[in-house]
């Protein structure tokens, strides 16, 4: 390890209220700087709010604000909601400071002596109307690859496909709804191509302590070579760009935002040299979601690099997936999710949420948050377990032994977890280390069961009275490890016995209890109030199942016989990009011929069935009506494109049962396919069904 640590999380848009997703990497920043704390090493911890580009312009606008009225008024939310939460960085400011605007200026100054800028003409869409260059999000319309009506010029929130203004159908202004010309203008870029063989021989260098999706993805961007990217925007919101010609232009978020984490530590202490300038001794490890990767180990990294400075960079990386909620996005405008406002109202106490969000960590692949889980995971894993354990102990010591004890704890197991917990935490496995802890409280449990103190007692006073002694040895320990994912609860625990706030070399030495008041330290989610929840914030009862499809067009390649089973055919269809089998009761229906080359609709994601020994790998659909069955077509639709479903978001699970299917009512009326009277269709045409058929869709 260095001497020293500097712990950042990403820095959050300003222009709306964190959600649970928004919290995890924050949280998780939290908890390792807690960790460092607890060893007494010395750590400066940063966050803050990413306050300038488009987005701030545009929810500006939405609510009648300057951008500085509107980064002002979420500024305060955000640092509410962090302290809330228990979130005690030490550095924390904002991008929008004058600080960072020196230090970004600074940064690009260094870069363009040092040949890393280069100017290039560009076309971009000019609004007439509004007078002005409209930025990739000041763009709305319709989506080439999944129809979404209201796709932006850089992505879809719909189908997720990254986007170029010039690939919407039918463009407009965000602002008054006109078609946009394309116009001429000069942008900054910065010269990544340039930089890739310092970053390349840095990344080999760095990457050995980095979570997988990050040296993943950064391997694969290097491979496919750097290409430039624009630094400038035409913005009246955001740092200014100290060149001539440049005048009305500023920075791009991308560039400033990481710039932020320096000039937060610069604005708070004036010992920041010795942090962002001292890369012997420091070690720079940063908490981010997965969307974040490319501007840490790439972008960030290079432009410190172009200045020929001595900046302190990326050491580790810690990259989470995403949190869903319900299986769904979390969605503030339509209610549904928990955002950090709505958790202080919900009554659970922020120990509880930060216990959840860690056991439920996405480290390796994307988690849902559901309330069903939250329940389940909190009344039985933390208070049926670790609830359990601290208030039983110190309840049976206060009842049979007395208010004061002085413990010389022995080893009953716990020791070696420890060891395992504390290398957890070094390497940033939070979540397995929490679960680690989990067994400690199961280990404390079978203890107090098999010795039986409450029999002893009786007996043998003395040996109840160490066998406590061992127990609250334990529980000290494990409220230590316990301290960085809920500090408050471990504080009041501490209160409680009586003693000083611990550190991490308390572990293992004897203590002096002095009892106070005892009461649980967690309060249980009952029947009644999760199901409040779920009414309220969007839970599993409103969840839209039809999201978790995932349809797409097929052409029929081949139809044979089914060796085994005479109503059965077998299927080679493909999907554009790769083919499949499938295999359908159409024989008594259809003609072989009649199905070749037409476009159906499949399941794609339909769990796999052997059907009479031949593998079916999805399922085509069909109108059934009595003894009448109609495929459903799509016959001016290429392979492979998606079928959907307008203002239902398309959140595919990887993999659904032929009963979840069942539970998802399609139906077939006058030609059409519909669901809940929406029509199923593609980017080009609406799904119709074969001969008229009308009835359930299956």
């Amino acid at each position: 390890m260095k001497k020293r640590f500097l712990v950042t999380s990403a820095l959050p848009y300003v222009n709306n209220v964190p959600h649970l997703g928004n919290l995890v990497c924050v949280i998780s920043g939290d908890v390792f700087t807690r960790y460092l704390k607890l060893k007494d090493l010395p750590v400066v911890s940063v966050l803050g709010t990413d306050e300038h580009g488009t987005t701030s312009e545009i929810k500006a606008r939405e609510e009648g604000l300057t951008p500085r009225e509107l980064v002002d008024k979420y500024f305060k939310i955000h640092k509410e909601i962090y302290k809330w939460f228990q979130c005690d960085y030490i550095c924390f400011g904002r991008t929008s400071d004058k600080v960072n605007h020196e230090t970004t200026q600074h940064i690009f100054k260094k870069l363009y002596e040092n040949g890393y800028i280069f100017e290039q003409e560009v076309e971009q869409p000019y609004c007439e109307h509004c007078e002005m260059f409209l930025a990739d999000r000041f763009i709305v319309g319709k989506c080439p690859y999944c129809g979404y009506e209201k796709a932006r010029g850089d992505q879809c929130d719909n189908c997720g496909k990254l986007l170029d203004p010039k690939d919407l159908i039918e463009p407009k202004c965000k602002f008054c709804g006109n078609p946009p010309i394309w116009r001429k203008t000069k942008h900054l870029y910065l010269d990544l191509e340039k930089l890739q063989p310092l970053i390349e021989e840095w990344f080999n260098k760095k990457k050995e302590k980095w979570t997988i999706n990050a040296v993943t993805m950064t391997e694969a961007m290097l491979k496919n070579g750097l290409k430039p990217r624009a630094i400038t925007r035409d913005l009246k919101w955001g740092v200014k760009v100290p060149l001539k010609g440049y005048e009305n232009k500023v920075f791009y978020s991308w560039f400033d935002a990481p710039i932020g984490y320096i000039s937060i530590v610069r604005a708070n202490r004036d010992d920041w040299k010795d942090w962002w300038l001292n890369p012997r001794e420091v070690e720079l490890v940063q908490f981010m979601g997965k969307d974040n990767i490319p501007f840490h180990t790439i972008m960030f990294p290079g432009m410190l690099l172009g200045t020929k400075e001595n900046w302190t960079t990326l050491d580790r990386i810690s990259a989470n997936e995403y949190l869903n909620y319900e299986g769904g996005k979390f969605s503030k405008s339509l209610n549904r999710g928990i955002f950090g406002d709505t958790a202080m109202e919900t009554g659970i106490s922020s120990d509880i949420w930060r216990f959840y969000l860690m056991i439920n960590r996405p480290e390796k692949t994307d988690t849902n948050f559901t309330w069903r889980d939250l329940q389940e995971k909190v009344n039985n894993e933390l208070i049926g377990n670790i609830g359990n354990l601290f208030y039983r102990v110190l309840f049976f010591l206060s009842r049979y032994i007395g208010n004061e004890l002085i413990v010389e704890p022995r080893d009953i197991g716990q020791r070696e977890l420890i060891k395992e917990i504390d290398e957890l935490l070094e390497n940033i496995e939070l979540k397995k280390a929490l679960r680690r802890m989990l067994e400690l409280g199961l280990l404390g449990n079978k203890y107090f069961q098999e010795q039986e103190p409450w029999k002893l007692v009786k007996q043998d006073k003395e040996r109840a009275k160490e066998i406590i002694g061992n127990l609250i040895g334990l529980i000290r320990d494990l409220s230590i490890l316990l301290w960085p994912y809920m500090p408050r609860a471990m504080e009041e625990l501490w209160r409680m016995m009586g003693l000083s706030p611990q550190k991490w070399s308390n572990i293992g030495e004897p203590l002096k209890i002095r009892l106070r008041e005892i009461k649980p330290l967690f309060k249980k989610l009952g029947e009644k109030e999760i199901k409040e929840y779920m009414k309220r914030y969007g839970g599993e009862e409103m969840e839209e199942k039809f999201s978790r499809l995932d349809l797409r067009v097929a052409e029929v390649l081949e139809v044979r016989d089914h060796p085994n089973a005479d109503k059965l055919y077998i299927l080679r269809i493909t999907l554009g990009d790769q083919e499949r089998q499938l295999v359908a009761g159409l024989k008594t229906y259809y003609k072989k011929e009649e199905l070749i080359g037409k476009h159906i609709i499949v399941v794609v994601n339909l769990k796999p069935a052997m059907l009479r020994g031949e593998k079916s790998e999805g399922m085509l659909l069909a109108a059934v009506h009595k003894d009448k069955i109609g495929l459903l077509l799509a016959p001016n639709s290429k392979p492979g494109e998606r079928v959907f479903v307008e203002d239902i978001a398309y959140n595919p699970a990887e993999e659904i049962t032929i009963d979840e299917f069942k539970e998802i009512v399609l139906e077939a009326k006058k030609g059409k396919a519909y669901y809940k009277d929406k029509p199923l269709k593609t980017i080009n045409e609406e799904i119709i069904v074969d001969r008229g058929v009308e009835g359930r869709i299956s």
